[in-house]
């Protein structure tokens, strides 16, 4: 029996190893993307049923249901129910997909980075489609099982936009599995390098404001959160929820925790935002009405003319920014001031236009009457964004830039003393 067993290492008759098919691996990862954080949704729904009444109403089927449905409105589905529509989308949530797309879209790359031409034959000029059917067989494994779920999951009273499920699938395998896929299989590296250096670092720029902007939008929401933390814990009462209903609802408030950032940021930036028809959450005034009862909302200032302290809180962005440009600056000198003030500007201009385009999607219909406005002013936050980040860049970058100077020519000034 022993003579039957042969050790591979041994065999000299094995070629090179095959790879899997493209087909086989980009439409199962697309699976793969979506079926991972839909489980846990699913999973979540279930002892969220449980927990609210250990299983005395309905059936376990009801919290799949339900977690499908989170799961959909991650992907901007909205719901309908009796003729209230709830189109605002669950950011955190649409970060977990994104973040399981990126994981999966990147392990497909490494699949099939042995398709196509090699790196010598992509720079003769020969076309190398292998990224790009990648990506379309990823978005259709990842969108056919989203129509699935959207299909199973829709209800004689509850209705949700299909299409829009579709196009939301569509935005995140461009915006996320595209550059996983091309990172994992080498071909970004590749076509990184065609690209100018400037656009290169006006790029890493824009997402080092960006990045920072987030940060510090985070922290100004968070601190004013805990300031209205007596409030969270009047609603939670005013709510009357058991353990397990206060738990799942919790997690619901959590995966609104991003959009919540979003807003803070468009505050920051001036504009501010709405949080039902005809009021206004600004640096300089906040008109409020009446309010659902939702722990987050307690972030929100008082009503009336603000503090001189908060509406100086637009200086912010322009701080953030600059330090933001002047430390990528440090890190990357640039070879002269008009470079430099192209890294700065133009980073801050994309940082602007990204940060606008973040906060178109954290809006949406949260119920019915007025509250089917809650959103941020859009075309006044991409104005003030790209004029705040455009300034904070250019000065940033031009800072960093005269303090390499200085330094080097001290050290060089050092150098001659000690030579002499």
């Amino acid at each position: 029996m022993t003579s039957l067993l042969v050790d591979r290492r041994d065999r000299t008759d094995v070629g090179p190893k095959a790879p899997r098919p493209l087909v086989l691996i980009a439409t199962l990862g697309g699976v793969l993307a979506a079926l991972a954080p839909l489980l846990v949704c699913l999973a979540v729904g279930v002892i969220g049923w449980f927990a609210a009444d250990a299983g005395i109403h309905g059936e376990p089927r009801d919290g799949m249901r339900m977690g499908a449905l989170t799961w959909l409105m991650a992907h901007g589905s909205g719901i309908t129910v009796q003729g209230s529509a709830v189109t605002v989308v669950p950011l955190g949530l649409s970060a977990v997909c994104a973040w399981s797309m990126w994981r999966l879209g990147h392990r497909v790359g490494e699949g099939v980075s042995g398709h196509g031409p090699d790196a010598d034959r992509i720079s003769d000029g020969e076309r190398d489609l292998t990224v790009p059917m990648a990506v379309s067989l990823f978005f259709a494994g990842y969108g056919v099982t989203a129509v699935i779920v959207a299909t199973l999951a829709a209800g004689s009273d509850t209705s949700l936009s299909v299409p829009r499920v579709v196009l939301w699938s569509l935005m995140m395998t461009v915006v996320v599995a595209a550059p996983a896929i091309a990172i994992g299989s080498g071909r970004a590296a590749i076509w990184a390098a065609l690209v100018p250096i400037g656009i290169r670092q006006a790029g890493a720029t824009a997402l080092a404001i960006l990045l920072g902007f987030l940060v510090a939008s985070t922290v100004v929401f968070l601190i004013s959160l805990a300031f209205g933390i007596g409030e969270v814990a009047t609603v939670m009462g005013q709510l009357h929820l058991g353990v397990g209903d206060g738990l799942v609802y919790a997690l619901a408030n959590v995966g609104f925790i991003p959009n919540a950032v979003l807003f803070s940021g468009s505050f920051l930036l001036g504009p501010g935002f709405a949080v039902g028809g005809g009021t206004l959450v600004s640096p300089g005034l906040v008109v409020l009405g009446a309010l659902p009862l939702f722990p987050l909302l307690a972030a929100l200032p008082d009503a009336g003319t603000t503090a001189a302290w908060v509406a100086a809180l637009v200086v912010l962005p322009i701080l953030v920014a600059a330090l933001a440009a002047a430390r990528r600056q440090r890190r990357h000198p640039a070879l002269g001031w008009f470079e430099a003030l192209l890294r700065g500007c133009g980073g801050g201009i994309l940082a602007g236009i990204a940060f606008t385009l973040l906060a178109s999607l954290a809006g949406g219909a949260v119920g019915p009457g007025r509250m089917r406005t809650v959103a941020a002013f859009i075309p006044d936050v991409l104005v003030h964004a790209i004029t705040a980040f455009g300034i904070g860049g250019a000065l940033g970058a031009l800072g960093g830039l005269a303090l390499t100077r200085w330094q080097r020519r001290g050290e060089q000034a050092g150098a001659l003393d000690s030579a002499g």
